[in-house]
This record gives C-alpha cells, structure tokens and sequence, in this order.
C-alpha cells in the first residue's frame, strides 16, 4: 500500500533522472516536436551573426519593401533592411527576455513561496493576499503603466514582467511546501537542531522543484508573447535593434504590399511560444508519475 501511494506522489528530479526525463520527452509527441523547434529557436538565437546573411541594420534606399529574390529570401523593409536578418537577430531579443524575466520570476517566487509555506500562520495569509492582489493586474496593462512611468525600453518590460510573474511561482511552490513540510524527514531535521533555512533549501526546495521547472518552461513562452505585444505597442527594444513584436508591428502597415514583413515574425512567435508549452506538457508527464502514458496518446 505505501508503494502504491509513493508511485501517485510527484518525485524529485534527482529521483527521476536525466535520462528518464529526456525518454519521457522524447515519447510525448508534442514534447519532441516542441523541443527540437524550441533547440533550432535558440541556435537562431546564439548563432545569429554567423546565420543572417547581412548585417540587420544594413540600409538599401533603392531596394525598399521588395518582395522574396535570391539574394533577399524573405524580401526588405521599408528602408530597405533584410528581413531574414531582421527576423534572425529578433530572435535574440525574444530569447533573452524569456530566460532573463523568467529565471527571476522563478528566483523571487520560489524564496518568497518557501517562506509563506514553512512559516505558515500570518506570514503565509499576508503573503498570499499580496500575491493574490497581485495577480489580479492584467500584465500588458501593467507594462504599459511601467513604461509610461520609466519610459519605452527592454529592461523595463524585464521589471514589468518579473514584477508580476513571480506570483504563479510562490503559489505553486507554497502548495507542494506545505504538503512537503509535514514529511517525516523533516520531522527529522527538525528534532536534529536543523534551522529553517537548512530546511528550507535543504529538504523542502530540492522536493519541490518538478512543478517549478514544469511552471518556468510554459511561463517562458508566456514572456515571449508577452514581450512581443510590448514591442507591438512600441515599449520595448528601441529602434535599430530588431525584435520580432516590432517587426511585425511595422509589417502591419505594409502587409498588402510585402506580407511577410509581417507573417515571418508573427510565425516565430507562435513556433516558440507552441514548442515551450508543448515541452512544458512532456516533462510534466515526465515529473508526475500520475500523468504518465498521456503524451503517447497525444
């Protein structure tokens, strides 16, 4: 009976396993269609100076808005860039919002979601309320009030977002510490002497992290769209640097003319948006044991 219980509980990472994981992906066949987008949007992203075949800011006034030729594959923008390069180097903009904004979005959520879970009582109600409060705010609304007060740039659509993602993280890390804390090797640490940080990192983190890393792989997607629709607006990166949401706002005006200064970008966002959710589905199969056999169905 105890083992069938512990086979229905999410396990530790380091219980599962690498090799287990990347199985478990491979099998889900959304995952693996996912991942390998989500590798090939990444290398875009590293090896963009050896990929674009022109630099992106390269200027050609007597080659404007051209459609698709051999030496422009996807045609130029309206002062006369390559749009392949455009698109490529936006790619690096997208990228690096999504891991910046959501590796601190998992920092801060996870340390504040240990807190409330241990401490429990007061602190827990108070932490909660906060970030239920929070929670409540739409987020692209929020980026607008941000730059409206810091003014249009990357770094303060990164604040904008960490300054309202963290709160999915501290809600579903609070959920698995509270159910964690009342295991019996914490008992243990408890009557040893171990204080609440050796705790907290050291027993109640390591097993709770699989939804985390489940949460931070589909919430990356999330923060690529949403940086997109703040670049959209034009309260993202700033002119030359190309990023995918401004390109596809400036194709907009000439999407009759030159329709892919519009579509390309608009279909790498939804490819990168799709792969990390599907691969977010894969290691969740991976992670809880209870899900397990969904993917191959998919």
């Amino acid at each position: 009976m105890t083992n069938q219980t512990q086979d229905l509980e999410p396990r530790r990472v380091s219980q599962v396993g690498l090799r287990a994981i990347g199985r478990a992906i491979l099998r889900h066949k959304l995952a693996r269609v996912g991942l390998v987008i989500a590798t090939l949007l990444i290398c875009m992203a590293i090896f963009a100076p050896f990929i674009a075949p022109y630099d992106p800011n390269e200027q050609d006034l007597y080659n404007v808005l051209s459609g698709p030729t051999a030496k422009h594959w996807l045609g130029t923008d309206n002062v006369g860039r390559d749009l392949l390069s455009r698109v490529i180097y936006g790619s690096r903009v997208s990228m690096m919002v999504g891991v910046v904004a959501t590796a601190m979005s998992a920092t801060i959520g996870v340390f504040i979601g240990l807190v409330s879970g241990y401490r429990g009582g007061k602190v827990d109600m108070v932490i909660m309320r906060i970030t239920d409060t929070v929670m409540c705010i739409p987020g692209l609304v929020f980026v607008l009030v941000m730059a409206a007060a810091l003014g249009p740039g990357i770094n303060n659509v990164i604040y904008a977002i960490v300054a309202l993602g963290w709160c999915g993280f501290a809600r579903i890390i609070r959920g698995q510490v509270l159910s964690v804390r009342e295991q019996p090797f914490v008992e243990a640490s408890r009557a040893v002497g171990a204080g609440g940080m050796r705790i907290m990192f050291k027993h109640l983190l390591p097993n709770s992290m699989a939804p985390i890393i489940v949460a931070a792989t589909i919430t990356l997607g999330g923060t690529i769209m949403l940086e997109a629709s703040a670049a959209f607006l034009g309260l993202g990166v700033q002119p030359p640097t190309p990023s995918w949401g401004k390109e596809l706002r400036t194709g907009y005006t000439y999407l009759e003319r030159v329709p892919l200064f519009s579509i390309a970008p608009g279909l790498l966002i939804t490819a990168a948006v799709l792969s990390f959710n599907f691969v977010g589905d894969g290691l969740r199969d991976a992670l809880d044991p209870r899900l397990r056999g969904e993917g191959k169905k998919q």
